[in-house]
C-alpha cells in the first residue's frame, strides 16, 4: 500500500473516531444545528487539507483537532457572528414529537436557563464546560488543549460545574 493509501485511511478513522466529538462541542459553542454542521465540516477540509503536516510527536491528533475547530469558531465569529441569522427551525414550528407543548416548554426553558448560565461563566470555564461535556473530551485532552495539567484541570472543572449548578439553581426557582 502506498504512503498516500495509508494517509487516507487512517485520516478516515481518525475522522469517523472524532467527527462526533468535534460536531458536538462546535454545537455547543454555537447553538445552531446547521451552522454546527457547516463548521464541523469546515474543521475536517481544513485538517484533510494539512494531515501531511500533522505529527503525532508534537501533539495528540485530539489536541491538533481540537486546536482547528477553537480557530474555526473564532474565525466565525470573527467574520459573521456579528450578524444575526433567523434558521427557518426558529420560524416555522416542527410536528409534534410525542413531547406535548407544556413538556416543550419546559424543555426549551431548561436549555435556555442553562445557556444563560453558561453565559455568566468565563470565556475558560465556557472552554472547559464545552470540551467535557460537548466534545465529551477527558481531563488529560482538555489538559492538553488548553496548556494546564491534568489535576488543574480537574480542580477547575469540579469547580466550574458548581459554579453552574449554584446560577443554575439561583435562576431556576
Amino acid at each position: 500500500m502506498n504512503q498516500a493509501a495509508n494517509s487516507r485511511e487512517i485520516f478516515v478513522k481518525l475522522y469517523e473516531e472524532f467527527m462526533p466529538k468535534v460536531y458536538r462541542y462546535v454545537r455547543y459553542k454555537v447553538n445552531n444545528d446547521l451552522l454546527a454542521e457547516d463548521l464541523t465540516s469546515t474543521v475536517f477540509i481544513k485538517a484533510l487539507d494539512n494531515f501531511e503536516k500533522y505529527s503525532e510527536d508534537n501533539a495528540a491528533f485530539s489536541t491538533w483537532i481540537f486546536s482547528i475547530t477553537r480557530h474555526a469558531i473564532i474565525d466565525y465569529y470573527r467574520t459573521e457572528g456579528k450578524k444575526r441569522y433567523l434558521s427557518l427551525d426558529e420560524v416555522v414550528e416542527r410536528p409534534a414529537d410525542g413531547d406535548s407543548p407544556g413538556e416543550k416548554l419546559e424543555n426549551q426553558a431548561e436549555k435556555d436557563c442553562l445557556n444563560n448560565c453558561v453565559a455568566k461563566l468565563s470565556q475558560e470555564e465556557q472552554e472547559l464546560i464545552h470540551l467535557k461535556f460537548g466534545a465529551e473530551m477527558s481531563n488529560r485532552q482538555i489538559a492538553e488543549i488548553m496548556g494546564i495539567s491534568e489535576s488543574n484541570t480537574g480542580v477547575r472543572l469540579f469547580r466550574t460545574v458548581k459554579k453552574l449548578k449554584e446560577y443554575f439553581q439561583e435562576s431556576w426557582k
